[in-house]
């Protein structure tokens, strides 16, 4: 989850971009001559987008198992000491997440565990790396995205400690052989819950509580970033697949925990009209509107059904008790850990909780399951081409005009085309071919989100950097 600033949308939104200056042609396979010619010709104010190349996955998530099969063991693990520094404290139910999966982890092999609780993305987070090394840690990991910068600087500093980092962009740019980054496919559980949500609306409509034209779901957002964008568009094609009127509003708050601005924000979009809602926010703020309107919700990290009996239904999260078990075996085993882990449904390092059976629509565990194993098969793909279109493509220089600048669709505003920011340079400059196989692949080429694309039927009311 965290926090992706170096995603901001690649200069997609229409209220706030990112820079746009260009970077030098990829040697890579490229967008064709003639785009080239055009950006020596095109006027000034018309965006032309850089040379994209074409890439093999770089992403893998091989387990702890596979790490000891058939290998000694070069530390014993009593010996083997593991820091985590986390953002917030275990109020935060992001950062809870992870240190419950951490203490498990750590419990499970009986290692060392050192917690640095509260630690802001500022140089504070470099000391407290700093810290934890000279408390004898053997790995370091942090849970924010705005954290990296501060644990390549240790990682530099400290070449025989590895450096791991949730969220993060930098391990397959800078050439830093002790710092990794590690995600999951979260999108494919929110999308997993979208459905979950349009099975709800099936039942509203049906029960003649809402007709199909007033199926409009409300988001509460933190940041209009990649990681936010992939997540809400993911459940919002979820809940497509099975409620095609389906739309949906999304509403920023500007901090990934303030529970008086999400509770808020959910409010603005009841007022809207919005007759479900979902988030990307760490606070009970969302969850306590809709329990307190009679709203149903689809919450994020954990269940909410103890607060909120009346209208929780299902949550997704990212299970990080696979990737820490990974990383302390590596340590054990003294085998390198890959730069970029990203887990899936099949490592467990996707989850859904319990539906409240009481709240969600008849069959919706059937229906989970059987998205579920198709999803796993790869029979479906969460951004299949075919379930959704991009009509609003504004090529501009001008940062308040542009939208989906480094998109390129057909007739029919299929996307055909992406240049994603894979590389994360300093301009968010467009440099990778995100559309393959008829799909955008999310999560492929690095295991950050960088789907910030602005599609069809969803609405954003305001914008957060």
């Amino acid at each position: 989850m965290r926090k992706l600033m170096s995603l901001l949308l690649a200069a997609v939104m229409v209220l706030s971009l990112a820079a746009c200056a260009q970077k030098p042609a990829a040697t890579e396979a490229a967008t064709t001559a003639a785009a080239t010619e055009a950006a020596t010709e095109a006027p000034a104010d018309v965006y032309v987008r850089p040379e994209i190349k074409t890439v093999q996955p770089r992403v893998s998530a091989p387990l702890a198992e596979e790490v000891a099969a058939g290998k000694t063991q070069v530390k014993d693990y009593k010996d083997i000491t593991i820091g985590f520094i986390f953002l917030h404290d275990e109020n935060s139910t992001y950062d809870r997440n992870f240190m419950e999966a951490a203490k498990a982890a750590c419990a499970k092999y009986g290692v060392n565990y050192l917690e640095k609780v509260g630690i802001p993305e500022t140089n504070e987070c470099y000391e407290a790396a700093c810290d934890l090394v000279d408390r004898k840690a053997d790995l370091v990991f942090a849970d924010s995205f705005s954290h990296e910068s501060y644990l390549l600087q240790a990682a530099k500093e400290f070449p025989d400690v590895q450096f791991c980092h949730a969220t993060g962009t930098m391990s397959h740019t800078e050439g830093v052989a002790n710092l990794h980054n590690a995600f999951a496919h979260i999108y494919e559980g929110r999308y997993l819950a979208g459905i979950a949500a349009g099975m709800k609306l099936n039942q509203m409509i049906a029960d003649g509580k809402i007709t199909a034209d007033q199926a409009k779901m409300g988001y509460v957002g933190a940041y209009t970033y990649a990681e936010v964008i992939s997540g809400y568009t993911s459940f919002y094609l979820g809940a497509k697949s099975v409620c095609p009127s389906v739309t949906m509003e999304v509403q920023f708050t500007g901090s990934w925990y303030d529970e008086a601005l999400e509770k808020e924000a959910a409010q603005t979009l009841l007022n809207n009209k919005c007759v479900l809602i979902s988030q990307h926010a760490d606070s009970m703020g969302a969850p306590t509107a809709c329990e307190e309107a009679g709203v149903p919700d689809v919450s994020y990290n954990g269940s909410t059904l103890a607060a909120c009996p009346n209208t929780f239904m299902v949550s997704s999260r990212i299970n990080w008790q696979p990737y820490f078990e990974y990383i302390i075996n590596c340590i054990a085993y003294g085998e390198p850990i890959v730069d970029d882990w990203c887990g899936t449904l099949d490592t467990t390092s996707v989850m859904l909780t319990e539906i409240n059976e009481a709240v969600c629509a008849p069959g919706t565990r059937e229906a989970l399951d059987e998205a579920w194993a198709k999803l796993s098969k790869g029979e479906i793909s969460v951004f299949d081409t075919n379930n959704f279109t991009v009509s609003n493509i504004v090529k501009s220089n001008d940062l308040s005009k542009a939208l989906n600048k480094n998109a390129e669709a057909d007739g029919s505003n299929k996307l055909t085309s992406y240049g994603a920011d894979v590389d994360t340079d300093a301009a968010y400059t467009a440099d990778t071919e995100a559309v393959q196989n008829g799909a955008f692949e999310e999560s492929t080429f690095r295991s950050a989100p960088y789907f910030d694309i602005m599609i069809d039927g969803i609405t954003t009311l305001n914008a957060m950097f």
